[in-house]
Parts: structure tokens; C-alpha cells; sequence
């Protein structure tokens, strides 16, 4: 009988690329997901740490699946339990296998182990890891857009960031590997890839042969024409004009940027250890937005750093009001122990953080509707998701991110076609494919 599987990811998107590996894996050894309500044979839980709420939910999650699969195998890794190995064990009350974020690679291994689950810490010293561990895969389960991860690891070691503790220095998969991978993508049918990391600007900087992030996507894009790239998450100082360059050559890579900002004053810039100014981070957007007018742009911000009076905020405030941002992600500052950032004087109270967030996130929503409200009337290329939204509509993204609903049958799941977007309705754009 098939072993069943549930497979619980919190985080980032190379949470979600590993989880993905894993569930082949296991799918490869002859398992199956575990239908709704059924009782699991074995459960993975992929942590993440990167705010304190983030911890918070990891450990609500372990509780809970262990609660209702009182039998299972259950294996936790991820960030959460790379930095809390041994608060994890003292958490549950029975055993578990955790898994460190360098040897992921040994999870489906494990988990399959016929012998009983004692207390098994696969770790090891994140912080010493030289090469990226290999998780391959054939599909990223049912999904039109698969997650490729090229890079792992940071060593910006910015004051309030735990992950340089929890994933270890920069390694980057080979270039031949990744157009395998690619490739494989390719072939299961996935039309859009994102290329992730937890540091992607650093990509090849570990390797021998001499390529940087331009170069791999530049070389993926030229040798498969037919799929849509997105690159994710990437810090403005790299943004090169090689970058733009490569962007503009390519008429696959989308029009699409993920920019982290995380405070528009100086001052805090400063004391967060983040390496540029307001004046660089305005002139990336600027640069941006010549190169390619009708592009995304996402922004990530945290409110309520250590040390962020009013003037500060305000500042930070100014500057997103200011530049050509299209969708922001705004977080509260998050206190994490051993992080630099901790043990600062002047933390901001938790309600101020929730009322700066607040003001934020209404800023972000007028942004992302004047950014979809530009485009009403114009026709955009729409990669079809492989469902519907609560009104029975199609739903995708066009090439420069803006969602998209409009009527079709199933057919058009998984391909990409052009659809005139014609009003905004309830916060979601509506359109028409062209030609019906």
C-alpha cells in the first residue's frame, strides 16, 4: 500500500522549490498526498524564521499536524529548525526527525526509513557549507508556474535578518544544471519559471566558471525560447545596466522586478547594514522604469525599526509615495534573537509598527490600482492558471504581473493568450480574450 504524505511549507519561494523535490521524491519512491481528512504515514513540515511570527507559526504548525496524525513519521526542517533544533525537540512529545537546511537533500531518505522515528538531528554546520545541496526534480506538482532555485544562501548579514544564520554562505547551482533542470520543467509542461535564491544577485560567485546572474539568465532565456522567466527578489545595487541589457534582449524575461527597500531613510539604511541610500534606491526605480515603462515593480519595506521616529517614517513613507512602485510587501520590524538588531536601543513599540504598516499597506493599495488602471483598455499576454476564481473565471498573469479574470473554457488552462483588459471589479481586473 502507498505510504501517504503531507507536505506543510511556510516561507519563502525556495521553501516552496525544496517542498516540491521533496514531494517527487516521494512520489518517485511509489507515495501519494494524503487526501483531506485521511490520516498521513509520514509529514514534512519546511520551517521558516525569518520574523518572529514566522517562528511563531512554525512551531503552531508542528503542534498541530502532530496532533492530528498522532502516528505519523514526522519530519521537520526549514529555517525555523535549523536555528531552534533543540527547542523543537523540547516542543514535541514524541520523536522527530530534523533536518538542517544544508542536507535537505537526505530528507526523502530519511523519512522513508523503515525504522521507527527516534530523535534523528540531521544538521550539521549551516555556516561551514561549501557546496549547495542537489534536490532535481521532473514537475513542480500541478502548478503553471514552477520555481527553479539557483542560489542558497546570504552573507549581507543586514542587523535584523536571521537567514545568513539559518541557510549559510552563498552557494549556486551549476550552470548545466540548471538548464537541466530547466529542461525538465520544460517538459512537464510548465510554461513560466521563476528563478529564486535566497540571494540570487550573488549567483556564480562561489563557482569556477565565471558567470554572474546576467549571464544564467541570459543563457536560460536564449536556450528555451518558449518559456516565460521571471527573476525574484533582487537587491538594487544589483541591478546593472548588463542586467536591463539582458532583459531587453530577451523577449521572454519578463518585465518584472522584486526590489527590497526595506526603509526609505538613510539613517536607518545605515543601522540596517543594507549598503546604498533613498537617492541610489530612487535612481534603480528610475532606471528601471526607462528601460521598461510598462514593468512591475515590487518593493519590500519593514516599518517600525529600531531607532524609526516619525521623521524617519516619514521619510521612508515619502519616498514610496514618490517613486514608480507597483505592489508593495510591508512587514512589521520582527525582534530576532542573535540578530544585531535585537539588542538596539530605541525599539518602537508594537502599536506604533501596526499603525506605520497600516499607513503603508494603504499606500500600496492605491499604487497597485493606479499600476492596473494604467492598462484598462490595452491587450496583454495572459498565462492561464489551471483554475478558476470564485466567479468561474479563467484567472493568470499577464507578462508585467497584474492578475487577470476573464471568461474561457478549460482549454486555454496552461497556455498563454491575449486578453484585452477591460475593467476593474472588487479589487480584480477583468478582461476579454481578444479575438472572441
Amino acid at each position: 500500500m502507498k505510504k501517504k504524505i503531507i507536505i506543510n511549507t511556510l516561507g519563502c519561494k525556495v521553501n516552496q522549490f525544496e517542498s516540491a523535490s521533496f514531494l517527487c521524491g516521494f512520489e518517485d519512491s511509489g507515495c501519494r498526498t494524503a487526501l483531506a481528512g485521511e490520516d498521513a504515514d509520514i509529514v514534512i513540515i519546511n520551517t521558516c524564521a525569518v520574523t518572529a511570527k514566522a517562528g511563531a507559526q512554525s512551531r503552531q504548525t508542528v503542534r498541530r499536524l502532530m496532533r492530528r496524525h498522532p502516528k505519523a513519521k514526522v519530519v521537520i526542517t526549514g529555517c525555523y529548525a535549523q536555528m531552534a533544533a533543540n527547542e523543537l525537540a523540547e516542543l514535541v512529545e514524541t520523536p522527530v526527525c530534523i533536518i538542517g537546511n544544508g542536507n535537505k537533500h537526505l530528507l526523502v531518505e530519511a523519512a522513508l526509513k523503515e525504522t521507527p522515528c527516534d530523535l534523528t538531528m540531521l544538521m550539521g554546520r549551516i555556516l561551514n557549507k561549501k557546496e549547495i545541496c542537489s534536490l532535481p526534480m521532473k514537475r513542480f506538482g500541478d502548478r503553471t508556474r514552477a520555481y527553479i532555485r539557483v542560489q542558497d544562501g546570504c552573507e549581507n548579514f543586514c542587523t535584523y535578518c536571521i537567514v545568513p544564520y539559518t541557510r549559510g554562505p552563498s552557494r549556486s547551482v551549476p550552470l548545466d544544471e540548471v538548464l537541466e533542470q530547466t529542461a525538465r520543467f520544460e517538459e512537464a509542461g510548465h510554461k513560466e519559471i521563476v528563478v529564486t535564491g535566497i540571494h540570487v544577485g550573488m549567483y556564480g560567485k562561489d563557482l569556477e566558471e565565471q558567470y554572474d546572474i546576467t549571464d544564467l539568465m541570459r543563457t536560460i532565456c536564449k536556450a528555451h525560447p518558449g518559456i516565460r522567466f521571471r527573476l525574484s527578489s533582487i537587491e538594487p545595487q544589483e541591478i546593472t545596466d548588463e542586467l536591463l541589457d539582458a532583459m531587453q534582449s530577451c523577449d521572454n524575461f519578463m518585465p518584472h522586478f522584486h526590489i527590497p527597500l526595506q526603509s526609505g531613510d538613510d539613517t536607518i539604511l545605515k543601522r540596517m547594514h543594507r549598503g546604498y541610500n533613498r537617492e541610489t534606491f530612487r535612481k534603480i526605480i528610475q532606471k528601471c522604469k526607462a528601460a521598461f515603462p510598462d514593468a512591475a515593480i515590487g518593493i519590500d519595506i519593514l516599518a517600525g525599526f529600531p531607532g524609526e521616529g516619525e521623521e524617519e517614517f516619514g521619510n521612508s513613507k515619502n519616498l514610496l509615495e514618490e517613486i514608480d512602485g507597483t505592489y508593495f510587501h510591508v512587514f512589521p520590524y520582527s525582534k530576532r534573537p542573535g540578530t544585531p538588531a535585537a539588542s538596539f536601543r530605541n525599539q518602537v513599540p508594537k502599536a506604533v509598527s501596526q499603525q506605520r504598516v497600516a499607513e503603508l499597506r494603504q499606500l500600496a493599495d492605491a499604487k497597485k490600482e493606479a499600476f492596473h488602471s494604467r492598462f484598462i483598455g490595452t491587450e496583454r499576454p495572459v498565462l492561464v492558471e489551471h483554475k478558476r476564481n470564485k466567479d468561474n473565471l479563467l484567472t493568470g498573469f499577464t507578462d508585467n504581473y497584474i492578475p487577470v479574470a476573464f471568461p474561457g473554457d478549460n482549454t486555454l488552462m496552461g497556455s498563454i493568450v491575449s486578453v484585452h483588459l477591460e475593467k476593474i471589479d472588487n479589487n480584480t481586473v477583468v478582461g476579454k480574450q481578444v479575438g472572441n
